[in-house]
């Protein structure tokens, strides 16, 4: 009887770890970050999206603050008056700012400078090997912040911005006290929430100074009303 073998291709290969998640580029490297910087991002008046049951904007903020010891980001994210149909509603970092005229298709893809994709959905025990747009990290001071409809839609969308000064950390943990750090996905305050259904719904994180391995119990996540 003859044997034989298969060998995989390059290609195949490639492909094999396509099917793993990680990017073509591998995966987001560790870096440490300064402490005390705080980045936020405050949605506009006037969505981008005009149609359906939207009234007004969704408000929303996002803050994202570098965790005491460098590990991580910690991150506050609350939004309200959200559309009542159109979800799971889902937010990611993108690759370019927000221009003048607040036309989030300028924003154009996801933040993914490993060219990691979308079609194999993102571990989010695993936050390297996601797109940077999904939490895996890199500078995020010069990109933009866009929230979804669960078809892609852009709905609204902003800049971050360096706020001046960081909240003090008084409660010893490297956490500020309005705040409770937890691995766990974000509880919502009210009704009127994004509900957490992946890595690609928390926010993206990562400024210069964010960790581009950052797993959930590095991060606060609190989604409630503004």
């Amino acid at each position: 009887m003859r044997s034989s073998f298969v060998f995989p291709s390059p290609l195949q290969l490639f492909a094999s770890a396509a099917l793993r998640g990680t990017g073509e580029l591998g995966d987001a490297p560790f870096v440490k970050n300064p402490q005390g910087i705080v980045y936020e991002a405050i949605l506009p008046d006037r969505p981008f999206f005009e149609a359906g049951s939207m009234t007004g904007n969704v408000r929303g903020i996002i803050t994202a603050m570098t965790a005491r010891d460098g590990n991580g980001v910690e991150l506050t994210v609350g939004f309200s008056n959200l559309p009542t149909e159109g979800g799971p509603f889902t937010y990611h970092l993108h690759a370019d700012p927000i221009p003048e005229d607040g036309n989030c298709t300028k924003a154009l893809a996801h933040h993914d400078p490993f060219i990691r994709g979308e079609g194999t959905p993102c571990d989010a025990s695993k936050p390297e090997t996601c797109q940077v747009g999904d939490l895996s990290g890199s500078f995020f001071g010069n990109r933009s912040f866009v929230l979804h409809f669960a078809n892609k839609t852009r709905i609204t969308c902003t800049n971050f911005k360096l706020v001046e000064s960081a909240p003090p950390y008084n409660n010893g943990t490297g956490i500020p006290s309005a705040v409770q750090a937890t691995g766990a996905a974000p509880i919502a305050t009210s009704h009127d929430h994004v509900p957490f259904v992946g890595a690609a719904s928390t926010l993206s994180v990562s400024v210069f100074f964010l960790c581009l391995t950052c797993t959930a119990a590095y991060l606060v996540r609190r989604v409630g009303d503004i």
